[in-house]
């Protein structure tokens, strides 16, 4: 296929972006990158990690987001006291017919919002991150695909952490994207603050199917990458494992172990659906250094040295950017 042709297909199949983008926009002042970035991981089939203060409406945009296609819905609130059965389900004895049957937990849906992740025990995050890896659950001696598309969201608060169990590292390379969430502007927090004071929000309408999520995932997979891209991708990823050869001496001292293979598969992934959202069929090198900070920085491990000059992965991650050479 050309890229002419290809360009019209994705123009066609892209359509919907903008007609979700615009009714979630409907209740959601701004933020226009975290909602980018949840229809990257829908795309994808990526699951992603929300990180900022109380009251930057991450809960309010993923169920907007959820409400808006026409798909299943299950908040979870992770407290310390949750276990494993709570959210996958569990065999409960039924007197009647003297029989265990299967009792399913809220994990059987397409959009799973984990409030809070980090206030749950090990256990429970386990139980979590195998579903996200396997897609599927095992309750007793049984295992039960889950529906596509399947999506979770979790939330985590950066600035309270007493009674927290924080995500061991290998469990957050799990996420595709680990997405920071700011403050809106003063025009936007204006907009918000009459919202919600001056009457009830609007309501979201159901505006895209799953079917049409499901084929536009095959449409992201023919999104056209050339291999200098691919390239580019390995460059950057191969950076943060050995900047010397990169010219970047002054970053070896500072990292303490660089993203794994997974972040090359996500970050070429991600670039092509960002390609996809902005209705282009092909990537390029914008779309890589874009999405490379939510795909890195939750992969990028710094150094005790590192933290004691307060230098964060994702200046890692930008200064490396800066000095790749681009395509």
């Amino acid at each position: 296929m050309d890229i002419k042709t290809l360009n019209e297909m994705i123009q066609r199949e892209s359509a919907f972006v903008d007609t979700l983008t615009a009714e979630v926009g409907k209740v959601i002042v701004g933020q226009k990158n975290m909602v980018d970035r949840l229809l990257i991981g829908l795309l994808c089939q990526g699951h992603i990690l929300l990180e900022g203060v109380p009251g930057l409406a991450k809960t309010l945009t993923i169920k907007t987001l959820a409400a808006a296609i026409h798909a299943k819905f299950q908040r979870i609130q992770f407290t310390p006291d949750l276990l494993p059965a709570d959210l996958i389900g569990t065999m409960i004895y039924n007197q009647k017919d003297g029989k265990f049957i299967t009792r399913k937990g809220p994990i059987f849906a397409n959009f799973i919002l984990a409030d809070e992740i980090n206030r749950a025990p090990a256990k429970v995050q386990s139980a979590l991150l195998e579903s996200m890896q396997e897609r599927q659950v095992t309750i007793s001696e049984d295992t039960y695909p889950l529906d596509e598309p399947f999506l979770v969201l979790a939330t985590q608060n950066p600035i309270e952490q007493e009674g927290t169990y924080p995500l061991p590292e290998a469990q957050v390379d799990r996420f595709m994207l680990k997405v920071k969430i700011g403050y809106p502007s003063r025009d936007e927090e204006l907009q918000i603050m009459r919202q919600n004071v001056n009457g009830e929000p609007p309501k979201v309408r159901n505006v895209v199917s799953t079917k049409e999520i499901l084929s536009a995932r095959d449409t992201v997979k023919q999104v056209y990458m050339d291999e200098k891209i691919e390239r580019y991708i390995l460059d950057i990823v191969f950076a943060t494992r050995d900047p010397k050869k990169f010219k970047l001496e002054k970053l070896a001292p500072l990292i303490n172990y660089g993203a794994s293979p997974r972040a090359s598969i996500n970050l070429a992934l991600a670039a092509r659906a960002h390609a996809f959202i902005k209705r282009r069929g092909y990537v390029i090198p914008e779309d890589v250094r874009s999405i490379c900070p939510d795909v890195l920085r939750h992969r990028v491990a710094v150094t005790y040295e590192a933290e004691a000059e307060e230098i964060t992965a994702e200046q890692v991650v930008m200064e490396i950017l800066n000095q790749v050479e681009v395509p």
